[in-house]
């Protein structure tokens, strides 16, 4: 059976997003931290990972970018995954006055916690806050979670559908040590960081243009290095194998300091 890695409790969005990634059968295995979750697949514990990297409320999730530049995996899939939250607790709406999730789904939600005047305990996953208020067991509390987190946690629903949009979607990654084919409908994601001088970027960019490659994200994310310069975060359409986009990248790594190629995989439509 396939085993993957996700970051969380079980019931968390990261393991549900798995499973419909790979739509049978799988094994999934609940980690503390994204670090852990890749150093697994890297240590063959397990033949996949799955990292959230963006959120259509929140934006990116930067330490999953983080470590997309340090491991040694590659990108192979991607699954755009529908967020639905709930509000768990054992009293009545009235009688909560705080609530725990991930800083994330806190952030999502953050209407109808104001306009309950809740005070918020940030958590470092969202079925695991279910766990900890089911151990706290406080009247004045609830959390934020999914409605599968309820059910493993067999802990009461108090609101459904609390999110500021209720059209919430979380975008995953799934990594592993193998490389995916080209099918024709691919995306590439690649990370690069360039000198700190006038037109840099644009002479990259103009690469696109030129090859007429559709770019679809792109994002910067600071070094950790050096004060000020970033590292870019790059996906476009096309497979990495593919002569005409082989030939593009061979001219935009030598526009770059470094450039790695995240991975080519299938491109993933929003359900």
């Amino acid at each position: 059976m396939i085993r993957v890695s996700f970051q969380g409790e079980r019931g968390a969005y990261s393991e549900a997003a798995a499973r419909a990634f790979f739509n049978k059968e799988i094994q999934t295995v609940p980690l503390l931290t994204f670090a852990e979750v890749l150093e697994n697949t890297t240590l063959d514990k397990t033949e996949y990972s799955i990292l959230p990297v963006e959120n259509s409320l929140e934006g990116s999730v930067g330490e999953s970018y983080d470590l997309l530049y340090s491991t040694s995996l590659n990108v192979i899939g991607e699954i755009y995954h529908r967020i639905e939250h709930c509000l768990i607790g054992t009293e009545t709406l009235e009688e909560i006055d705080t609530v725990y999730s991930h800083p994330q789904a806190l952030g999502q939600c953050r209407n109808f916690i104001e306009k309950h005047n809740m005070k918020t305990v940030p958590t470092y996953d969202t079925a695991g806050s279910v766990k900890i208020i089911k151990e706290l067991n406080k009247k004045n509390i609830a959390c934020i979670a999914s409605k599968d987190a309820s059910k493993i946690y067999n802990m009461p629903v108090i609101s459904e559908g609390i999110a500021n949009n209720l059209n919430n979607y979380t975008r995953f990654l799934i990594l592993s040590k193998n490389n995916k084919e080209e099918t024709g409908k691919d995306k590439t994601s690649i990370i690069f960081s360039i000198k700190h001088e006038p037109g840099s970027l644009h002479r990259i960019i103009e690469n696109f243009h030129n090859y007429k490659v559709n770019l679809t994200k792109i994002e910067s994310r600071p070094t950790k290095t050096n004060t000020w310069e970033y590292n870019f975060y790059v996906d476009f359409e096309g497979h990495a194998k593919n002569p005409r986009i082989a030939e593009m990248l061979e001219k935009i790594n030598h526009e770059t300091l470094f450039m790695k190629i995240l991975g080519s995989y299938p491109s993933a439509k929003l359900n």
